[in-house]
Formats: C-alpha cells, structure tokens, sequence
C-alpha cells in the first residue's frame, strides 16, 4: 500500500490538539495516529508532511513540522464541509530519490481519487516529485512557482536551486507551461531570463506583482501544481532571520496568492517549502494553508468543469478572431486557444486559459494579448 511508508502525526501533537476547543480545525481533522489510519477515500483534502531536506544540503533532522501542525489546527475554520486528513509524515529514504519516489505515487493515488493533496516540505525540489505524479494522469501539466528564484540548474543535480531543469528535459515531458510569481532579477541571472522568455513560460516580478496582486490570479486558476518557497516571502513578515531576505512578498500577500489557488478548480496540488523551523514562519505557513482550504471550499466548478452556456461569448476580430467568455457567475474571464490542425499541438482540442479584463480591453484596442500569444507558441514548439 503506498500508505506504508507514513509516519504517524506525532503524539505531542495529537495531545495539544485534544485539549483544543471542540471548535478549531484540530477537532474536525481526521488523523493519522499510532493506532488509526483515516479512510482516505472519504477526504476530499489531505495534509502530507514530508521530512526530506537534502535538496537544500541540510540534514533531514531539521525537518520538524510540529511547530506548523499546532499553529495550523489551533486556526478555527470558516463554513467548510470537505473532510480533511492529516496522513503524517513521509520520512526521508535512504536516498532522496526514495522520497520522492514515495510521495509521487502517494500523491497520484490521491489526485486520481479527485483528492487534494497539501505538502509540506522540506526542500522545494520536492516539487519535482510533486510533478512526477501527473505522469499517470496523461494530461499537460502547469506549474506554478511563487519564488524569488527560478530554480534552473547551477550543476548537474537535482537540488532545491535546480528541480526546474529538471522538469523541462526530463522524460515524459508532461509540462506545457510555468509560471513564476515573485522573481527578482538579481538572484536570476540574464541567460536565466532569457532563456524562460524563450520557452515562452510566464515570469512577474516581485514589484509588478506587489504592485497588483490581482494580476496573479488568472495565473493560479490556471494551475495544475503550486509550489510556494517561503523564501519568497521578506523576513520581517516570516520570522525566518537565519537567512535574511530583505525584500519579498509580505503575509498578506502570499496568503492571498494561496487562496487564489485554492479557489481555483483547476488546482490540484499545492505545496508550500523552504522553510525554518521558528514559531513565526509557523504561524505564517498555518495562514496560507487556512487560505487554500478557505478558497477551496469557495470553487465554483467553472471551466474546465462548466458549460459553455453559463458564458458571454466576445469575438473580436483582429488579424484573427479571439474569442472570450466571460462567466456569469464570477464576472471571471477566459480567451480560447484554437486547436490547429496538421501540426504537432501539444494540446489535442481547443482549450480556454484564463485571462483578465484587460486582456479584453487590450485586444478591443487592436492588441493581441501577450498571455494567448506566448499559449498559442507553446502549443506548437
């Protein structure tokens, strides 16, 4: 079973959250304990933890999630219905292929089982793994990376600096696009930079976001995988003085790029990595966990999952038609990607990527959209 290998919530644990209120989120979780297992099949959300830091050249023994489990189920959860499970830990292997090799077929037994799972690292080149559990799936995946970094390879090695090399030249190639939210560009060199315009992935730097937040959104609600590096974040809002980063997304920020993705219907994984283990940064990553699940329970079964009759259907005519939908029930936009016959496309049927207001406007204005136009270039390279 691909349970076998979790270890149990642990004891501390499990007695803070029993002198809880009856209340808080602790009391409506279901836990992996010494002497029970959840059945997982009733959950629609699952929390892993995954002790495995050698991707970041640490020892896995600083790995020590208590700290965030307290903080996280002491937090008191809003109108939620969905069942959430706690399976524990995944404890690294003798090796960090092992670790991922368990948490990709932990995660794909979920994600088949149209459950949600929360990781919790650990390094960020856990998302790798993460990745690698689509592989079953046949789909194309989108990834999105809420970091200051890139992550493309320094060396020859699969690190928590360089997992997304990894994921670009590595056999099956399931990944059709990723999204980079929050870069700056000194930690990124120029050839860096270049080399994600060249492939046509999506990148926003950390003022531009800062600046608009909301720009992000249709970037989450086209997600398949989040990854979050904690890092990301300035270390006046995380708490995390051992590495000092001066400039980064504040709380309130990143909390609310998590419940972007959590209320998209489209996300089927999120992960958050990265992080130290002081009280501060716990109550931080406890925050952007209660926002996913909050946006969650928000989801509103739009595309890919609604008809097309709930749209308002625009078609404006430029060299070509572009033709968007704009929902009724969200006022939330898309632009359609034309599937293009006789040539090798990626994708094998006409698709909608979410888009923004202003990217109508832009093409009203006689301007292609750059969002459709690095999709349509994706789709055939």
């Amino acid at each position: 079973m691909v349970f076998d290998f979790f270890q149990p919530v642990s004891e501390e644990v499990i007695e803070f959250i029993q002198r809880l209120s009856p209340q808080t989120l602790g009391k409506k979780t279901v836990f992996h304990t010494e002497t029970d297992f959840p059945k997982v099949e009733s959950a629609k959300i699952a929390i892993i933890g995954v002790l495995e830091n050698r991707g970041l050249g640490l020892d896995n023994n600083q790995v020590d999630l208590t700290a965030i489990r307290k903080e996280f189920y002491s937090l008191f959860p809003g109108n939620w219905s969905a069942q959430i499970v706690d399976l524990g830990n995944i404890v690294a292997g003798n090796e960090i292929e092992d670790s991922y090799y368990v948490l990709k077929n932990a995660m794909t037994y979920l994600i088949k089982n149209q459950i949600v799972p929360i990781i919790i690292g650990g390094s960020q080149d856990l998302t790798y793994a993460m990745y690698r559990a689509y592989d079953q799936l046949e789909q194309m995946v989108n990834v999105v990376s809420v970091d200051s970094k890139f992550d493309f390879a320094k060396e020859n090695s699969l690190t928590a600096d360089s997992y997304l090399t990894k994921m670009i030249v590595e056999e099956p190639n399931n990944l059709f696009n990723f999204s980079n939210v929050g870069f700056q560009t000194y930690y990124n060199s120029q050839e860096e930079i270049d080399l994600i315009e060249k492939l046509y992935f999506d990148a926003y730097r950390l003022g531009e976001v800062c600046a608009n937040p909301a720009i992000a959104e249709p970037v989450f609600r086209d997600a398949d995988l989040v990854s979050v590096d904690l890092t990301a974040v300035k270390s006046s809002d995380s708490g995390n003085f051992s590495k000092f980063v001066p400039n980064g997304f504040n709380g309130k920020e990143v909390c609310a790029f998590s419940r972007y993705a959590g209320i998209s219907d489209k996300v089927s994984s999120f992960g958050v990595f990265n992080h130290e283990n002081t009280i501060a940064e716990a109550n931080l990553i406890a925050q952007i966990l209660w926002y996913f699940i909050e946006g969650f329970h928000y989801r509103s079964n739009e595309y890919p999952f609604g008809s097309k009759e709930e749209y308002i259907k625009y078609i404006v005519t430029l060299e070509e038609e572009l033709i968007f939908y704009k929902s009724n029930k969200t006022e939330r936009w898309w632009i359609e990607i034309p599937f293009i016959s006789n040539t090798n496309n990626k994708l094998k049927k006409a698709t909608l990527l979410p888009c923004t207001n202003e990217d109508y406007l832009e093409a009203c204005a006689g301007n292609v959209p750059e969002r459709w136009w690095k999709a349509q270039r994706k789709n055939l390279i």
